[in-house]
């Protein structure tokens, strides 16, 4: 399982904390550090469209107004740090967010 975030990302941390708490391994890929590579962007947009970017982040508030009317991948590509995280992939399932059902799902 991979958690696709930040490293300094609490709730991030707070998943991969409570899946490895069950027995369950996970790895965290610092996206500012690792960025997402065109073919992983492209399939997490295809699975969340624009809800992928974070509207409501200081980091998305602080974005040019070029950026902020560009795409998605323009978006994130330019400032890893609006994408919304975790973004949680479990085999072939792709999961956005932290909240009790993702982890009754994943648990």
């Amino acid at each position: 399982m991979i958690i696709y975030g930040l490293e300094t990302c609490t709730l991030c941390q707070r998943a991969k904390k409570t899946l490895e708490d069950n027995g369950i391994s996970v790895s965290l890929r610092d996206v500012r550090a690792e960025p997402l590579l065109e073919t992983e962007l492209i399939e997490l947009i295809n699975e969340f469209g624009d809800r992928l970017v974070d509207r409501k982040s200081n980091d998305y508030r602080s974005l040019s107004l070029w950026l902020r009317n560009s795409e998605v991948d323009v978006q994130i590509s330019s400032q890893p740090k609006v994408m919304h995280r975790p973004v949680i992939k479990n085999k072939n399932k792709f999961y956005l967010g932290w909240n009790d059902a993702i982890k009754n799902e994943l648990i």
